[in-house]
Protein backbone atom coordinates (compact mmCIF):
# COMPACT_ATOMS: atom_id res chain seq x y z
CA UNK A 1 0.00 0.00 0.00
CA UNK A 2 1.20 3.27 -0.94
CA UNK A 3 1.90 5.98 1.88
CA UNK A 4 0.39 9.13 1.58
CA UNK A 5 2.06 12.09 2.88
CA UNK A 6 0.55 14.67 5.41
CA UNK A 7 -2.62 16.56 4.35
CA UNK A 8 -0.49 19.51 4.45
CA UNK A 9 1.33 19.01 1.87
CA UNK A 10 -2.13 18.60 -0.22
CA UNK A 11 -4.39 20.97 -1.68
CA UNK A 12 -7.10 21.31 -4.25
CA UNK A 13 -8.39 23.94 -5.48
CA UNK A 14 -11.23 24.90 -8.37
CA UNK A 15 -9.54 25.29 -11.58
CA UNK A 16 -10.07 29.67 -12.20
CA UNK A 17 -8.40 31.22 -15.05
CA UNK A 18 -5.07 32.28 -12.80
CA UNK A 19 -4.95 28.39 -12.58
CA UNK A 20 -5.41 27.24 -16.23
CA UNK A 21 -1.42 27.04 -16.83
CA UNK A 22 -1.74 24.76 -14.16
CA UNK A 23 -4.67 22.82 -15.69
CA UNK A 24 -3.08 22.69 -18.71
CA UNK A 25 0.50 21.28 -17.49
CA UNK A 26 -1.95 18.63 -15.99
CA UNK A 27 -3.71 17.40 -18.91
CA UNK A 28 -2.43 18.96 -22.08
CA UNK A 29 1.28 19.68 -21.26
CA UNK A 30 2.56 19.91 -24.58
CA UNK A 31 -0.70 22.40 -25.17
CA UNK A 32 -1.31 20.54 -28.13
CA UNK A 33 -4.70 22.04 -29.79
CA UNK A 34 -6.08 18.86 -31.07
CA UNK A 35 -4.91 17.20 -27.65
CA UNK A 36 -7.44 16.66 -25.03
CA UNK A 37 -9.12 19.75 -22.69
CA UNK A 38 -11.24 18.01 -21.21
CA UNK A 39 -13.94 19.28 -23.45
CA UNK A 40 -15.37 16.40 -25.69
CA UNK A 41 -17.09 14.85 -22.50
CA UNK A 42 -18.69 17.98 -21.64
CA UNK A 43 -19.99 20.13 -24.36
CA UNK A 44 -20.89 19.42 -27.99
CA UNK A 45 -18.97 20.38 -30.93
CA UNK A 46 -21.55 23.84 -31.04
CA UNK A 47 -21.58 24.98 -27.73
CA UNK A 48 -17.12 24.59 -28.83
CA UNK A 49 -17.73 26.83 -31.99
CA UNK A 50 -20.17 29.22 -29.98
CA UNK A 51 -17.69 29.65 -27.34
CA UNK A 52 -15.02 30.71 -29.91
CA UNK A 53 -13.72 27.45 -31.65
CA UNK A 54 -10.16 26.79 -29.94
CA UNK A 55 -10.18 24.16 -27.64
CA UNK A 56 -7.45 25.75 -24.98
CA UNK A 57 -9.68 29.04 -25.53
CA UNK A 58 -12.89 27.55 -24.95
CA UNK A 59 -12.19 26.07 -21.78
CA UNK A 60 -10.23 28.73 -20.58
CA UNK A 61 -13.85 30.43 -20.86
CA UNK A 62 -15.44 27.70 -19.06
CA UNK A 63 -13.23 28.75 -15.98
CA UNK A 64 -14.47 32.24 -15.49
CA UNK A 65 -17.48 30.75 -15.11
CA UNK A 66 -19.42 31.27 -11.55
CA UNK A 67 -18.99 27.26 -11.36
CA UNK A 68 -15.29 26.59 -12.73
CA UNK A 69 -15.20 22.94 -14.44
CA UNK A 70 -13.31 20.89 -12.02
CA UNK A 71 -10.52 21.18 -9.70
CA UNK A 72 -6.66 20.76 -9.36
CA UNK A 73 -5.25 18.62 -6.87
CA UNK A 74 -1.57 20.09 -5.60
CA UNK A 75 1.00 18.38 -3.92
CA UNK A 76 4.01 20.41 -2.39
CA UNK A 77 2.55 23.39 -4.64
CA UNK A 78 2.77 21.40 -7.75
CA UNK A 79 0.03 20.40 -10.03
CA UNK A 80 -0.49 16.91 -9.80
CA UNK A 81 -3.98 15.99 -10.80
CA UNK A 82 -7.10 17.40 -12.18
CA UNK A 83 -11.13 16.47 -12.01
CA UNK A 84 -13.29 17.23 -14.12
CA UNK A 85 -16.81 17.88 -12.10
CA UNK A 86 -20.08 20.17 -12.06
CA UNK A 87 -23.48 20.72 -12.04
CA UNK A 88 -24.60 17.85 -14.02
CA UNK A 89 -27.36 20.99 -16.21
CA UNK A 90 -24.46 22.74 -16.85
CA UNK A 91 -22.67 20.08 -18.42
CA UNK A 92 -24.38 19.69 -22.00
CA UNK A 93 -23.61 16.31 -23.39
CA UNK A 94 -24.22 14.90 -20.26
CA UNK A 95 -27.38 16.41 -19.37
CA UNK A 96 -28.82 15.04 -23.00
CA UNK A 97 -27.02 12.07 -22.73
CA UNK A 98 -29.53 9.07 -23.47
CA UNK A 99 -27.03 6.65 -22.52
CA UNK A 100 -26.41 8.19 -19.05
CA UNK A 101 -29.59 9.01 -17.77
CA UNK A 102 -30.76 10.53 -14.02
CA UNK A 103 -31.92 8.54 -11.74
CA UNK A 104 -33.91 10.67 -10.07
CA UNK A 105 -34.99 14.69 -9.38
CA UNK A 106 -32.07 15.19 -7.68
CA UNK A 107 -29.41 18.34 -8.84
CA UNK A 108 -26.59 15.82 -8.58
CA UNK A 109 -23.05 17.67 -9.29
CA UNK A 110 -20.72 14.86 -11.93
CA UNK A 111 -17.96 13.68 -12.07
CA UNK A 112 -16.96 13.31 -15.81
CA UNK A 113 -12.96 12.84 -15.79
CA UNK A 114 -9.97 12.21 -13.60
CA UNK A 115 -6.50 12.75 -14.67
CA UNK A 116 -3.18 12.17 -12.73
CA UNK A 117 -0.18 13.71 -13.60
CA UNK A 118 2.04 11.50 -15.54
CA UNK A 119 4.96 10.92 -12.79
CA UNK A 120 2.94 10.79 -10.36
CA UNK A 121 0.65 7.81 -10.49
CA UNK A 122 0.37 5.26 -7.66
CA UNK A 123 1.33 8.28 -5.33
CA UNK A 124 -1.99 8.68 -3.24
CA UNK A 125 -3.31 11.61 -5.38
CA UNK A 126 -6.81 10.42 -6.49
CA UNK A 127 -7.85 10.12 -3.28
CA UNK A 128 -6.76 13.38 -2.23
CA UNK A 129 -8.46 14.81 -5.97
CA UNK A 130 -12.00 13.24 -5.22
CA UNK A 131 -11.96 14.24 -1.46
CA UNK A 132 -11.34 17.46 -2.90
CA UNK A 133 -13.88 17.21 -5.60
CA UNK A 134 -16.28 16.29 -2.87
CA UNK A 135 -15.62 19.18 -1.23
CA UNK A 136 -15.91 21.87 -3.71
CA UNK A 137 -19.51 20.27 -4.56
CA UNK A 138 -20.54 20.27 -1.25
CA UNK A 139 -19.41 24.62 -0.93
CA UNK A 140 -21.04 25.06 -3.88
CA UNK A 141 -24.79 23.71 -2.20
CA UNK A 142 -24.84 20.48 -4.04
CA UNK A 143 -27.15 18.05 -3.07
CA UNK A 144 -25.40 14.58 -3.59
CA UNK A 145 -21.97 13.84 -6.43
CA UNK A 146 -22.15 10.77 -9.08
CA UNK A 147 -19.41 9.28 -11.03
CA UNK A 148 -19.89 6.58 -13.94
CA UNK A 149 -16.96 4.44 -13.51
CA UNK A 150 -16.35 0.94 -14.40
CA UNK A 151 -15.77 -2.29 -12.29
CA UNK A 152 -12.27 -3.75 -14.33
CA UNK A 153 -11.25 -7.48 -13.55
CA UNK A 154 -7.64 -5.87 -13.31
CA UNK A 155 -5.93 -3.12 -14.37
CA UNK A 156 -7.93 -0.70 -16.13
CA UNK A 157 -6.85 0.08 -20.17
CA UNK A 158 -5.28 3.41 -19.81
CA UNK A 159 -7.40 4.66 -22.70
CA UNK A 160 -10.27 4.81 -20.88
CA UNK A 161 -8.72 5.54 -17.31
CA UNK A 162 -10.62 8.74 -17.18
CA UNK A 163 -13.89 7.30 -16.05
CA UNK A 164 -12.49 5.89 -13.07
CA UNK A 165 -12.97 2.89 -11.10
CA UNK A 166 -15.60 1.17 -9.10
CA UNK A 167 -13.03 0.38 -6.24
CA UNK A 168 -11.59 4.21 -6.33
CA UNK A 169 -14.91 5.43 -5.44
CA UNK A 170 -16.05 3.21 -3.27
CA UNK A 171 -13.02 4.39 -1.18
CA UNK A 172 -13.75 7.71 -1.26
CA UNK A 173 -17.36 7.04 -0.15
CA UNK A 174 -19.64 6.57 -3.27
CA UNK A 175 -22.25 3.68 -3.45
CA UNK A 176 -23.55 2.17 -6.48
CA UNK A 177 -27.24 3.62 -7.14
CA UNK A 178 -27.45 1.88 -10.97
CA UNK A 179 -26.12 1.55 -14.32
CA UNK A 180 -25.63 3.15 -17.28
CA UNK A 181 -26.41 2.19 -20.81
CA UNK A 182 -22.68 3.47 -21.70
CA UNK A 183 -19.47 1.30 -21.65
CA UNK A 184 -16.18 1.89 -21.26
CA UNK A 185 -13.60 -0.41 -22.55
CA UNK A 186 -16.39 -3.13 -23.56
CA UNK A 187 -17.31 -2.73 -19.77
CA UNK A 188 -20.89 -1.40 -18.43
CA UNK A 189 -20.62 2.38 -16.57
CA UNK A 190 -22.29 2.48 -13.17
CA UNK A 191 -23.92 5.44 -11.71
CA UNK A 192 -22.33 6.10 -7.95
CA UNK A 193 -23.46 8.81 -5.67
CA UNK A 194 -22.39 10.09 -2.49
CA UNK A 195 -24.45 12.55 -0.51
CA UNK A 196 -23.72 15.14 0.63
Amino acid sequence: MTETAPSSQWQTFPVTPDRFEDFADVINPTRREPHCWCLSHRLRAKDIKELGGDRATVMRKLCERENPPGVLTYHEGKPVGWCSVGPRAEIPLLAASKLIRPVDEVQVWSIICIVVRSGHRRQGVTARLLEGAVKYAASRGAPAIEAHPVDPPGRMDTTMAFVGTKAMFELAGFNVIGTTDAVASRMPRLIMRREL
